[in-house]
């Protein structure tokens, strides 16, 4: 038994998060950034004494709004830096759907029909807005947004009765489909579906992408139906106030691709007011009377980890040129989060079974701070299966 716990404090202590969990019973009038910042990571589970298997799959908060599984540090490694033991997954607890801004994210398999109703547009509107050029053709011939999207999956479903590959898909479909859902694709040279109305229609139809595939292979959800409504768990306004609170509608409307309007509808009746640096916003008032206490350590994050996706990006990232650094609009770094708050960047390079982490902090570190990352480089290289062969700090 004292074994176990040596080790446990071992694994603890290479993960690089050590919290106390002290609240106060108290809903705040106000927040400073600071009291933002730990209140999301405490909220993501990023906080957490980490064990590997120290969180459950079922108990993993971030997998109610949806993980992006973007790149080979994203879902899993996203999963694995909040305790969850991924080496211990056999394939069936997952599922990988477009959803959130056509991403491909991952879910509790068994919650699909729910994910399906949550992540569906909120109207018609919606709908238009979250499938971009696509929409103009359509109402040019008096087909509704959603309407369109029930017909693209309707034509998904009956093609994709076994594993095929996207491009497979779309040729079918596209033979399937008359003009107003076709585009001429120049990259291509040719005519298919538009991508955003492919992309939200699959989940509709029933399908997933089978997990590590590229180009993506898509699969029928075995006993797939979507739900009527969505549970409260994955209302994605809800997760989001609870997941990136405090936030304002036209936060959350500018993740989903939503209308502010439509957000604002479905606006949760008991969230609670909070000021933030002056300005309003909302948080849900059962998680505003819990305050963090600072937390400490160091953990990378991936390049699309759900902290990086709140969309007050000003409050994360104050400078100008750290935050063009952090989210380019091609090629994407990880970030350092250090004490609750974003402290440099990170990159990795694999060379055959060798991977050399390059980090980029933004203020002079201390030789504990780079003992922290490289500790963490450590867990991604093994997460990985590779060797950790340096970490290059630029110095």
């Amino acid at each position: 038994m004292g074994g176990d716990l040596a080790r446990r404090r071992v694994n603890a202590w290479a993960l690089g998060i050590v919290v106390e969990r002290n609240y106060r019973d108290r809903v705040p009038t106000s927040m400073t950034r600071a009291q933002v910042l730990r209140f999301r990571v405490r909220a993501q589970q990023l906080d957490s004494p980490v064990d590997r298997g120290s969180v459950a799959l079922a108990e993993t908060a971030v997998l109610d709004l949806g993980v992006q599984d973007t790149g080979p540090d994203g879902g899993i490694w996203a999963l694995a830096i909040r305790g969850v033991d991924v080496s211990a997954l056999t394939g069936d607890e997952l599922a990988t759907a477009w959803t959130i801004r056509g991403a491909p994210h991952l879910y509790r398999r068994p919650e699909m029909g729910s994910v399906a109703a949550a992540v569906a547009p909120f109207s018609d509107a919606d709908a238009g807005k979250r499938i971009f050029d696509a929409s103009k053709p359509l109402k040019a011939a008096a087909i509704g947004n959603l309407d369109g999207l029930d017909a693209v999956a309707k034509a998904m479903r009956s093609i994709v009765a076994k594993p095929m590959v996207k491009g497979d898909v779309s040729a079918a479909v596209t033979a399937r489909m008359s003009a107003p859902y076709l585009r001429f694709c120049r990259p291509c040279d040719a005519t298919h579906l538009y991508e955003m109305p492919f992309r939200l229609a699959a989940l509709r139809a029933g399908l997933e992408l089978q997990a590590g595939t590229s180009p993506p292979v898509l699969q029928r959800l075995p006993g797939f139906k979507q739900a009527k409504a969505a549970s409260q768990r994955h209302d994605v306004v809800r997760a989001y106030l609870r997941l990136l609170g405090p936030a304002t509608p036209k936060h959350v409307a500018e993740y989903l691709d939503a209308p502010v309007k439509d957000v604002k509808a479905r606006w949760p009746s008991d969230a609670t007011e909070v000021s933030v640096t002056g300005e309003q916003r909302w948080m849900l008032a059962d998680e505003a009377e819990l305050e963090p206490e600072r937390a400490t350590g160091v953990r990378l994050l991936g390049p699309y980890d759900l902290f990086l996706q709140a969309r007050d990006r000003t409050l994360l990232v104050a400078d100008n040129s750290r935050a063009k650094a952090l989210w380019p609009a091609i090629g994407r770094p990880g970030a350092v989060l250090r004490n609750a708050d974003l402290a440099g960047l990170w990159r990795p390079r694999k060379s055959g079974t060798k991977l050399t982490v390059t980090v980029e902090l933004w203020a002079k570190a201390s030789a504990a701070i780079r003992r922290q990352v490289t500790d963490q480089a450590e867990v991604l290289a093994a997460f990985r299966g590779i060797r950790l062969a340096a970490v290059d700090f630029g110095d």
